[in-house]
């Protein structure tokens, strides 16, 4: 999975991605160029696997974010699109604070003006793309139009009249079919939006509403700068936070995305698992290995809570804990499970 950090210049974009990613933006960056990332999801769940476990090794579930160009601000120019459109969910970076020394591109700074403004920018970006395919579907009229273009003009037409509404394209009322013939599109409007408020620390526990959050990316900084865990967390807990703005970025990414772990344990290894909600055991082991799907046979699964009340695994199973599971089974988050497979 792809996110794609996009914003205005100078509202923290740079900063949150290096944050998250620990990469550092190449001086030698063009305008134009996008940069990739991998960033760990940090787990309680992993680290009281490894805690009991004591495994050689400990491995996070993942999010991959990608620092999109630039959008300019009343401005002509979508340098940015074609990095988010290659992505599978949108994180619009808006700055929410005051500072003399940092210049906002609109000469002053307004959170709410700018989100929708960078929303705005997302639909008439589609608004764009649609308009040239249908007046291609127009052209290819005079040959006379087969079913699919026929199911094709009928998705656009709904489409541009969402937009027209000021409304994403996600929300036009496409039938299955009419949703898949504009895949090749990839429309930025059809993917899920978050938008991180860059704020000052006496913002952050301010509430933007639905799909948003605040992050003080000069506070993750020094967070970040702190070597010992026990600081950090002294310093949350004094600033009234539960987790860091970047674990809640990373948390916020899964719930967009209906995404969730499960886990596999043992000594050589405690490591978390991403699937989709509503994954079946099937689907679940091909994350780990294609052949297990292939040859899949059945999982035994243990509650997360279960298995920290055993402490162990023979435990867990002597107290009846551990359950068998067939190809239909729907994996819960935290399930913790251990796969049964032909080779």
């Amino acid at each position: 999975m792809k996110v794609a950090i996009v914003g205005l210049p100078q509202a923290g974009k740079r900063t949150l991605f290096t944050l998250l990613t620990g990469r550092e933006v190449p001086a030698s960056r063009k305008p134009e160029e996008a940069v990739e990332g991998v960033a760990a999801v940090r787990d309680v769940r992993v680290d009281e696997l490894a805690r009991l476990c004591r495994p050689e090794k400990t491995v996070y579930a993942e999010n991959r974010f990608v620092l999109a160009p630039d959008m300019p601000y009343n401005e002509h120019g979508r340098g940015w699109l074609e990095a988010v459109r290659k992505c599978d969910l949108v994180c619009l970076v808006v700055r929410a604070f005051v500072s003399d020394a940092v210049y906002h591109p609109a000469g002053s700074v307004n959170a709410e003006r700018d989100r929708t403004y960078l929303q705005g920018e997302l639909l008439l970006a589609d608004m764009e793309i649609v308009d040239k395919r249908l007046q291609r579907i127009e052209k290819e009229k005079r040959a006379g139009l087969r079913p699919d273009q026929k199911v094709e003009e009928s998705a656009l037409r709904k489409c541009m009249t969402t937009l027209e509404g000021g409304r994403p394209a996600s929300e036009a009322p496409l039938e299955e079919h009419e949703a898949a013939s504009l895949r090749s599109l990839e429309l930025v409007s059809l993917l899920p939006v978050l938008c991180v408020f860059n704020v000052s620390e006496s913002d952050l526990k301010s509430d933007f509403g639905p799909r948003s959050l605040a992050v003080s990316c000069q506070i993750e900084s020094e967070i970040m700068a702190m070597e010992d865990p026990a600081e950090r967390s002294g310093f949350l807990q004094a600033a009234g936070l539960e987790s860091s703005g970047l674990d809640r970025v990373n948390a916020a990414v899964y719930d967009a995305l209906g995404l969730m772990s499960f886990y596999t344990q043992g000594s050589d290894e405690c490591r978390a698992w991403t699937i989709r909600k509503g994954d079946t055991a099937p689907v679940a082991g091909g994350k780990i290995h294609r052949d297990i799907q292939k040859g899949f046979i059945r999982v035994e699964v243990i509650r997360f809570e279960d298995f920290v009340a055993a402490g162990t695994e023979e435990k867990a199973r002597e107290l009846g804990k551990i359950q068998t599971r067939g190809k239909d089974y729907v994996l819960q988050d935290g399930d913790i499970c251990h796969f049964l497979h032909n080779a």
